[in-house]
């Protein structure tokens, strides 16, 4: 088993993969710097399972300004998940999104190659592709946000340090992970919230967006089916997604149908820098890693669904 350090791991991500990582026998550093970009109080819950087994180790610390040595010490396996994540903000703290995504990760990829880390994993996002995020790993990368600009200098930066350095890293493409602890500012989570609140729902455009949706247990299962296969997936950019494409309207009918509750739903404009469709071509990380996700669209908003209604009271 392996010494392993995720970063972001009081996040939604992060914390899932940890616990996984722990149930797999590893043992994990996490790092995390609570940036309030969402409430402290929900990234202390996320991190309480992990806390209460003793082959963790949380670290309280920013990427940015840190000492990175002490944490990698002896660390063999890398999981960058943190980044300074949604869209619309991007475009208003543009400067917080470079700092927190490019030189955050400039610093651990320097960091990584001093402690001789074996593997470096970086897990980046379906918005490097742009408005239209259907094709494979191949495909033009032409970002309209401002994050997927951030997140896209970072996959560069993993490049660099493998040309450079040596570094083995590997770049997985995360499309659109839903489920339990998902960020309160995420559709999704609002869309459940104000469903059971009573509360309008704004939909941005007419609803039609489509998104192939990646339960957040898939999404883990692919990123650690990453790190085992080493000598598969070294090198090379992996997308992960889930297998079926649904729209905004359709998720609302079917959280209306779990929850029993008629949802309230008001139209406004689209997002700038939205994507409009996103189907992720898991092909290559099915047949190179094995990747397979299981969850149905129905069963994973039922589980978020009653995540949701836990934590409200």
């Amino acid at each position: 088993m392996a010494q392993v350090l995720v970063t972001g791991a009081a996040g939604f991500v992060g914390s899932h993969l940890s616990e996984q990582l722990l149930a797999a026998g590893h043992t994990v550093v996490g790092v995390d710097a609570f940036i309030p970009y969402y409430p402290r109080a929900i990234k202390e819950r996320n991190l309480a399972t992990a806390l209460a087994n003793p082959a963790y180790t949380f670290h309280e610390l920013d990427l940015r300004r840190a000492e990175l040595a002490p944490v990698l010490d002896g660390v063999e396996i890398v999981f960058h998940t943190a980044a300074m994540a949604g869209l619309l903000k991007s475009w208003q703290q543009f400067e917080e999104y470079m700092s927190c995504n490019i030189l955050a990760t400039q610093r651990l990829l320097d960091a990584a190659v001093a402690a001789n880390v074996g593997h470096f994993l970086h897990c980046s996002t379906s918005s490097v592709y742009g408005r239209f995020a259907t094709g494979d790993e191949r495909a033009p990368l032409a970002p309209i946000s401002p994050y997927g600009i951030t997140k896209l200098a970072a996959e560069e930066l993993c490049r660099a340090y493998g040309e450079k350095d040596g570094l083995r890293f590997t770049i997985l493409r995360l499309f659109s992970v839903y489920g339990p602890r998902q960020r309160p500012d995420m559709g999704y989570n609002i869309f459940i919230r104000k469903l059971l609140a009573g509360e309008t729902i704004t939909v941005d455009g007419d609803g039609t967006d489509s998104r192939s949706n990646t339960y957040v247990a898939d999404c883990v299962r692919g990123l650690m089916l990453a790190a085992e296969q080493p000598e598969k997936s070294v090198g090379q950019v992996f997308n992960l997604g889930g297998g079926e494409e649904v729209n905004v309207n359709e998720v609302l009918a079917i959280l209306e149908e779990l929850s029993g509750q008629k949802a309230r739903i008001e139209h406004g404009p689209q997002r700038p820098g939205d994507q409009r469709r996103t189907v992720a071509d898991i092909g290559k990380a099915r047949s190179l890693l094995g990747y397979d996700p299981q969850t149905r669209i129905v069963d994973g908003l039922a589980a978020q669904l009653a995540w949701q209604r836990s934590i409200m009271g």
